[in-house]
């Protein structure tokens, strides 16, 4: 045996490194699976770093180490869940424009409620706790629903350049009223989940959007 090969693998610092970085994802991992079950269980005020550190099994100075502050760690819990609805919606809408991006969409909405439920409903919960106050949370926010307005926007001027969708349509106002829609479901569905029915919610939508975007006249 190579001696020399031995000592070497043994003492690796890439390898050291690379324990090293799966052990802080798997600690990120459970820290941020114990705040998305403390924020569902108590809201965002009650939850405490201390608290989500203990709850993940570690110690209750781990999250406050990590983070920084509860901000901190609220923004990456925003920023894992745009990652993870990003990832989700593309594979729905890949390849897609016009009428079949507006439909896609509105089926991956819908299977995000079960895909995702949990997470989804700490972030809005997380997300309308934070609108008191002017926050890069709130901030942060505001910047990607104007992304989701454009997207739409987007989707809708391919179909009446395609001459699928009516010229009447004005795009933006349209989109505007699409995110309000969704957005309005998920409050909905946050404050009393059993009060809506999804399938039918969402399959109402998909039937009322395509008529209005074929027919529109002003």
């Amino acid at each position: 045996m190579n001696k020399n090969v031995v000592g070497a693998s043994s003492t690796d610092p890439s390898g050291a490194k690379n324990k090293q970085a799966e052990r802080s994802a798997q600690s990120d991992k459970k820290m941020f699976e114990a705040a998305i079950e403390l924020i569902n269980e108590r809201g965002t005020a009650k939850t405490t770093l201390k608290d989500i550190g203990e709850h993940a099994g570690y110690s209750r100075g781990l999250a406050s180490y990590r983070f920084g502050s509860k901000d901190g760690l609220w923004l990456e819990l925003f920023d894992k869940f745009d990652d993870i609805w990003k990832q989700h919606i593309a594979e729905y809408i890949k390849g897609k424009s016009g009428l079949d991006a507006l439909r896609c969409a509105i089926h991956a909405q819908r299977d995000i409620f079960r895909a995702e439920s949990g997470y989804l409903r700490a972030m809005y919960i997380l997300w309308y706790e934070s609108l008191g106050e002017a926050s890069d949370i709130r901030a942060s926010l505001a910047h990607h629903h104007k992304i989701y307005r454009r997207d739409v926007s987007n989707w809708l001027e391919q179909g009446v350049e395609a001459g699928d969708f009516s010229a009447d349509i004005d795009c933006q106002q349209l989109a505007g009223v699409y995110c309000s829609m969704m957005f309005g479901a998920i409050y909905q569905w946050v404050v009393a989940a059993d009060a809506l029915d999804l399938d039918a919610f969402f399959e109402y939508l998909e039937n009322m959007l395509t008529f209005y975007v074929i027919n529109a006249r002003h």
